[in-house]
């Protein structure tokens, strides 16, 4: 039976000990603990943390667990499973903080999708891996050793009395059980809250979506376990809270609420009336001086790939530069990573909500409709809608998700017939891309209102040798580049191919006579993640050591009959799709979107940032650590921060449940009835 007798840590070493269960828990726990804590520090986490007390605990019962079910194999078996075990741990643990390096947020079993984006740049990715990163190897090379020097000493030795098993079955059931009330204790007495996190650890024990936080709260190990469930086991009624008001009227709102608020009180899926709790309470804007500005203009959206302010120099990229220089100007706007942030970023652009976090957004909900997203907006107002991307559908399932958005037309590159080499990840031309784009719009009289968005890629990732990445490396042989990086300067000779198609774009529609009526919208999907912080900061004109400013990347809202304007609020993606509406004088509701117009005087000027971090003018909040570094003299109460991490917390829950459910096609079927 398993007693707790005092240990001889000699015979311990030896293995000499008679008790193998209590040995083997122990052997598990220490190397298993010791990547947790090496984990920590190699991703800057601190260690003397009550996360860290939480994470032995739970180390403790996975080790139970896994040497009760180890009873029932011999020695030598039981040593290959417990390297097997640590092996697959330190290499998981090595991987998560590489990965988080490399695209900006940890692996998750709910996106089998990374494991491809980081297989097409499997050099690249292990390039980008700091020596630090292999400490994680630590306990495996302890534990082989140990085996190997203690081989001879190992005694064969199976446990064949069932009673011994069964009776330890209790016992090990009712150690598991005391651990597990411990583990419980700690994630839900406030005691070992954090009261400025916006997700509790309960909420997040059980639907782990934000991986930053739960990696943080629970270890490597918990946190893979945790996500292996939800994939399974996922429960979205866990995520809502019940303390939104029935009806808050807003009485500048135009609209009759009267179906909404009978929907309300007949339906009764919880989640979904939660939705409409949340939507119909949400903030509504009215006309402000900005409100139809380019109303029936044309319209032409361009999400630039892994474009950043490098972009932004009159001397290379004359022509990005003539419309950042004569159009507004958000120059504090981002593009936070997530994961699959090329579509997930091009989905919330389209449709004013977050993505979500650890998923392939775009692709997972492919066939969701979204009755309120810029293609069915502009396709009431009577414009004719097109999409176009210069790729395949190798990535994102494009051509499904924006038809389904409303897209009157959708062309990848084997439909406008450009060239491209799937074999070198060589990307097809941009500026090719943008001759393409002119010709469809030749076909539309000069009486038809277009809408268009653009998805470019020459810029793409990887910035090895390659047919664009060598094109204008003559551009960069003053000394004024001699300090750049090889890879910076490839990445630089890619804008100038999208820089010479922006001047396609323009010269084509000023020969068609179109271009005194278009708008161009552009903005960067992401930053060019390819490319180390230490490469870029040699182009950038501000530092970028704080987390997350690497994201800042360029939005512009151009038309040649504004005056240039600067604006210094903080925005992302999110923002567009209703500031677009509101210049463009479109009939929608500014409550189905969580991101606001930019103009309008109930906008709060902040970014987002996937984890809950955010960021203004005053202050940068870091939900990583729960810390906030100040910019200024202005300071938030206690209160003010835990409303604001409330307010960001129901914006990116409430996004994904209305993507998990789609909700809006419900919503705008049920409204129909």
């Amino acid at each position: 039976m398993f007693y707790l007798k005092k240990i001889n840590f000699k015979k311990f070493l030896t293995r000499e000990i008679k008790n193998k269960f209590l040995y083997n828990i122990i052997f598990l726990t220490i190397p298993i603990f010791l990547i947790e804590l090496i984990f920590k520090l190699v991703s800057n986490q601190n260690i003397f943390d009550v996360s860290t007390f939480r994470i032995l605990i739970g180390t403790i019962a996975i080790s139970l667990i896994i040497s009760y079910l180890e009873l029932f194999f011999k020695n030598t078996t039981i040593q290959r499973i417990n390297v097997f075990i640590i092996a697959l741990l330190s290499l998981y643990s090595i991987l998560q903080v590489g990965f988080n390096n490399f695209i900006g947020v940890y692996i998750s079993f709910n996106v089998s999708s990374q494991a491809g984006a980081v297989y097409s740049y499997i050099f690249d990715f292990f390039k980008s891996f700091y020596w630090y990163y292999y400490l994680l190897f630590i306990p495996l090379i302890l534990v082989v050793v140990y085996y190997i020097l203690m081989s001879k000493k190992i005694i064969n030795f199976t446990f064949t009395d069932e009673a011994f098993k069964f009776k330890n079955f209790f016992v090990c059931l009712s150690f598991f059980l005391v651990f597990i009330f411990f583990y419980d204790v700690s994630i839900t007495l406030d005691t070992f809250q954090n009261k400025l996190q916006s997700v509790s650890n309960r909420q997040l024990f059980l639907n782990p979506t934000n991986s930053t936080l739960a990696i943080k709260q629970f270890g490597t190990t918990m946190y893979a376990i945790l996500d292996i469930k939800n994939v399974f086991l996922h429960n979205e009624a866990n995520e809502v809270i019940d303390d939104i008001p029935i009806y808050n009227q807003d009485p500048d709102i135009k609209t009759d609420d009267t179906k909404w608020l009978n929907l309300i009180e007949n339906e009764d899926d919880l989640v979904l009336n939660y939705l409409n709790k949340y939507f119909i309470n949400n903030n509504y804007t009215d006309e402000n001086s900005y409100t139809g500005l380019f109303e029936n203009k044309n319209l032409i959206v361009i999400m630039m790939e892994s474009v950043n302010d490098i972009f932004i120099n009159e001397e290379l990229y004359p022509n990005f530069y003539k419309l950042v220089s004569e159009g507004y100007y958000f120059k504090n706007n981002y593009s936070p990573r997530n994961s699959c942030a090329t579509g997930n970023n091009e989905l919330s652009g389209m449709i004013g909500l977050y993505s979500i976090y650890n998923k392939c957004t775009a692709n997972a909900y492919s066939s969701n409709k979204y009755p309120e997203s810029i293609f069915n907006l502009f396709n009431n107002k009577g414009y004719k809608t097109t999409s176009m991307h210069d790729y395949t559908e190798k990535y994102y399932e494009r051509r499904e998700i924006h038809m389904n958005m409303g897209s009157g037309h959708y062309y990848d590159v084997d439909d406008l017939k450009l060239s491209y080499n799937t074999e070198n990840e060589e990307w097809a031309s941009d500026e090719e891309f943008m001759k393409e784009v002119v010709k469809l719009l030749s076909k539309y009289d000069n009486d038809d209102k277009f809408m268009t968005w653009l998805t470019t890629v020459t810029s793409h990732q990887p910035y090895g040798k390659s047919l664009y990445g060598d094109k204008y490396l003559s551009l960069f042989t003053s000394s004024k580049y001699d300090n750049y990086n090889i890879k910076l300067k490839r990445y630089m000779s890619k804008l100038k191919v999208l820089d010479n198609g922006l001047g396609v774009l323009l010269d084509g529609l000023k020969k068609q006579g179109k271009l005194d009526d278009t708008v161009i919208v552009l903005y960067g999907d992401h930053y060019p993640y390819g490319l180390s912080n230490n490469y870029l900061k040699e182009a950038l004109p501000y530092s970028i050591e704080e987390r997350y400013e690497n994201e800042r990347v360029p939005f512009v809202i151009w038309s040649n009959d504004i005056e240039a304007t600067t604006f210094t609020k903080y925005t992302s993606y999110v923002n567009l799709l209703p500031t677009i509406a509101n210049l463009f004088n479109l009939d929608y509701d500014s409550r189905y979107y969580v991101g606001t117009d930019l103009f309008s005087n109930e906008y709060d000027s902040l970014v987002v940032f996937a984890d809950g971090s955010w960021k203004n003018e005053y202050a940068f909040y870091n939900a990583g650590n729960s810390k906030i570094t100040y910019y200024s003299n202005k300071e938030y109460s206690l209160d003010d921060l835990i409303k604001i991490n409330q307010m960001v917390e129901n914006k990116i829950k409430y996004s994904n449940l209305a993507i998990q459910h789609n909700y809006f096609e419900y919503l705008d079927n049920a409204l129909k009835k």
